[in-house]
């Protein structure tokens, strides 16, 4: 069986992913994604996945933080298993400027996005992964090789910034898979692609 690629986003109702005027400004995100619902969502994600196809520049986001979460005192549950499993999992990180790896178990790859999916998907193991690096998961949905489609929509307008959604992705249909909403208005919205 073909190993299942996973695309994970967070945006905002009028569809931006950053804010405009700061990118790495993360505090609109925060009080949606400490909900039950943004956890669980996470956790649906990552738990059949062996495998977590980074950025570099999410992956020096993702992996200065996440392991800091393992040990510190009161963090969620939900919030070590995913610090946990990211530490432990297979990361391949997609960079043309980056010779090593500063992370363990991670390999840094300088090929095209398409080429590193279809060397993944070759290997045996579970889901392939992608949280929130936008460059990989467009040139993924370019290439229509995405199989699973995760989504947070939080309900706030950014009003400018980088968009997720342009033009040139394959045309296709999506099935919703599951659905649930946050008591303060974050929708988790999962697709699978009909092929």
């Amino acid at each position: 069986m073909t190993r299942r690629v996973v695309a994970n986003i967070n945006i905002s109702l009028d569809g931006h992913y950053a804010k405009q005027d700061d990118p790495d400004d993360m505090s609109w995100v925060m009080p949606y994604a400490t909900t039950d619902v943004a956890r669980d969502h996470m956790t649906s994600l990552w738990m059949p996945a062996t495998t977590a196809l980074l950025g570099r520049r999410n992956a020096e986001g993702f992996l200065g933080f996440w392991p800091t979460i393992i040990g510190m005192e009161g963090a969620e549950a939900r919030d070590v298993a995913f610090a946990k499993w990211l530490v432990d999992t297979d990361k391949v990180v997609l960079s043309s400027t980056l010779g090593t790896a500063p992370w363990e178990r991670t390999t840094v790859v300088d090929k095209p996005t398409t080429e590193v999916i279809a060397d993944l998907r070759a290997q045996d193991g579970g889901d392939i992964v992608v949280f929130s690096s936008v460059s990989v998961i467009k040139a993924l949905l370019a290439a229509d090789e995405v199989d699973r489609l995760a989504l947070m929509v939080f309900p706030l307008f950014l009003g400018g910034g980088p968009r997720m959604f342009d033009a040139g992705f394959v045309a296709g249909q999506w099935k919703l898979a599951s659905q649930s909403t946050s008591d303060n208005g974050a929708i988790a919205l999962v697709y699978d692609r009909l092929r």
